[in-house]
């Protein structure tokens, strides 16, 4: 019960949150071209700072909130797989630029006989 409660004043602050991200974000573009005199590292160190505090705001959102869960989610499954050694890395990769050498030279003996059979059907070889 009380999480509902709690999902329920979330989704009532959501609208406001999102205004505010939008107000900043815009704000920050605005700003950043107003004051293109001033040197662009600054600029660009203000720009940062600014899309921290978005992103700090957007993550007390219920979307932000989910995005957090779903990131903290493929960080779990992505330390379950299983990468492949040096060696098969290198093997694998062998294998593939073999398949490709092979597959240019048969499309190119096809060209080739095709080149031949059109022009000795039109006649344009002495």
């Amino acid at each position: 019960m009380i999480n509902t409660k709690n999902n329920e004043q979330t989704s009532k602050k959501d609208p406001a949150l999102w205004l505010i991200t939008v107000v900043l974000l815009v704000a920050g573009i605005v700003a950043y071209y107003y004051f293109r005199d001033v040197v662009w590292a600054l600029r660009a160190a203000v720009g940062l700072v600014l899309v921290c505090i978005v992103a700090a705001i957007v993550f007390q959102t219920r979307q932000g909130k989910q995005l957090w869960d779903f990131a903290k989610e493929a960080r779990v499954e992505l330390r379950k797989v299983v990468w492949p050694t040096r060696q098969e890395t290198i093997q694998t990769t062998l294998v593939v630029v073999a398949m490709v050498v092979v597959m240019a030279l048969i499309l190119w003996g096809v060209d080739s006989v095709l080149l031949w059979a059109v022009s000795w059907f039109t006649g344009q070889r002495g």
